[in-house]
């Protein structure tokens, strides 16, 4: 177990490098200069460039590069070019908000999914199972904005069962994370499915049979524990996606997370904002996926990890 942690703990470090000399690279040369929003347009050609000298964005592309690895390596962020904070002041101040849309996101995503998967599963080629198929391909498919204003105007507008936005209570949390349930519902509804089909057909269920358990004991008992396994590995990646924000569902909901400051940080080429969110979500989706592989010989003690 230590040299596998170690291992993948290496694994990761090099992930994050990659990622974070990636996205600095594409930033620095991103046609849009981020001098100019700082300085206003009113600003004359002096001085921007006193304004690019004292960041530091006069330097060449490796300078810059090492600069900030540096005091990455460090726990500096840097700073908001425009809003004068430190990168990670920002990030912490708004991470409450982006844990909790991301726990009550993943809760539905798994209520809904895995019973609609399950359910498909066990009525495999019928009428129900077609049902459910077509209803997660539509879920799946559904644009993140549609679905938000339609569940925003039916219980908050015209019901008056949900505040229209904001944050705070438990209220403010239903309608945003039912939105991502219902559109990641799709995916592990399938998933679920398909893994669910595959356990059913082996020997041991098929002699769990033989030996006249009920079928809610074998559905619960022996073959969810096994055909869970590769949902556990897409709760991994949508922790990372949650963490990097939702900006779409947390801008009609007016929910004060990650994505909105990702965000307003891209319209304003705000590069240490957009260096430390993009940091965060890849540190997100190495840790869940990390989490999922130590999960699973929890559930399947056959599983060995190398």
């Amino acid at each position: 177990m230590a040299a596998y942690l170690i291992r993948r703990l290496i694994q990761s470090a090099l992930i994050l490098l990659g990622v974070s000399f990636i996205t600095f690279f594409l930033l620095f040369v991103l046609p849009a200069d981020p001098v100019r929003q700082i300085a206003g347009r009113s600003a004359t050609a002096e001085t921007v460039e006193n304004i690019r000298q004292q960041l530091g964005l006069d330097k060449p592309f490796i300078v810059q590069y090492g600069r900030y690895l540096g005091a990455l390596l460090q726990g500096d962020m840097g700073r908001s070019y425009l809003q004068k904070t430190e990168v990670a002041d920002l990030i912490l101040s708004r991470l409450p908000a982006t844990l909790l849309l991301m726990l009550g996101a993943i809760v539905c995503e798994l209520l809904l999914g895995l019973t609609m998967g399950i359910v498909a599963a066990l009525w495999r080629g019928r009428a129900l199972d077609q049902t459910l198929m077509v209803t997660s391909f539509v879920t799946v498919s559904a644009p993140q904005f549609v679905v938000s204003l339609l569940l925003l105007y039916v219980f908050a507008v015209k019901l008056g069962w949900f505040p229209i936005g904001g944050y705070g209570t438990f209220a403010h949390l239903v309608l945003p994370a039912v939105t991502l349930g219902i559109l990641g519902s799709g995916w592990y509804s399938r998933m679920m499915r398909s893994s669910m089909i595959d356990v059913l057909r082996a020997d041991y269920i098929r002699t769990a049979r033989a030996k006249g358990l009920t079928r809610a004991r074998i559905v619960l008992r022996h073959a969810l524990p096994n055909a869970i396994l590769p949902v556990i590995a897409m709760i991994g990646i949508d922790i990372g996606i949650f963490m990097g924000g939702i900006v779409v569902v947390e801008s009609v909901f007016g929910w004060p997370g990650i994505g909105q400051l990702a965000w307003q940080a891209i319209q304003r080429v705000d590069i240490p904002i957009i260096m430390g969110v993009t940091l965060v979500s890849a540190f997100a989706i190495v840790l869940g996926n990390l989490l999922a592989d130590l999960i699973a010989p929890l559930i399947d003690p056959r599983i060995r990890l190398r």
